[in-house]
């Protein structure tokens, strides 16, 4: 199985930028999708954006298109969010997941890791 560890998130304020990470450890050696989800203060967990194996393809909601980009270091087993133009709405606990397959995943019933979670909020 894969571990993963979320880091990078903190306060930051509307407009500006940060970059998360997630690190896999475990069985990396095989091929694995990873994605980004996020769960607002009394709201649901919702789909951010994910990333095939290869890298190339990715997948975002359409509220974060053009603002967030995600992206992979397989050498490194780590995953990125870069997060531009951040705005209040933003304001959440940042999961990282990941499931055993070469294919983009956007639902989250279809990952079977998690990491614990990096809070990012945006202050207007």
């Amino acid at each position: 199985q894969v571990q993963l560890v979320e880091s990078g998130g903190g306060l930051v304020q509307a407009g500006g930028s940060l970059r998360l990470s997630c690190a896999a450890s475990g069985r990396t050696g095989r091929s694995y999708a990873m994605g980004w989800f996020r769960q607002a203060p009394g709201k649901d967990r919702e789909f951010v954006a994910a990333i095939n194996w290869s890298g190339g393809k990715t997948f975002y909601t359409d509220s974060v298109k053009g603002r967030f980009t995600i992206s992979r270091d397989n050498a490194k087993n780590t995953a990125y969010l870069q997060m531009s133009s951040l705005k209040p709405e933003d304001t959440a606990n940042y999961y990282c997941a990941a499931s055993y397959t070469i294919v983009i995943l956007t639902a989250e019933d279809e990952y079977d890791y998690w990491g614990k979670g990096t809070l990012v909020t945006v202050s207007s």
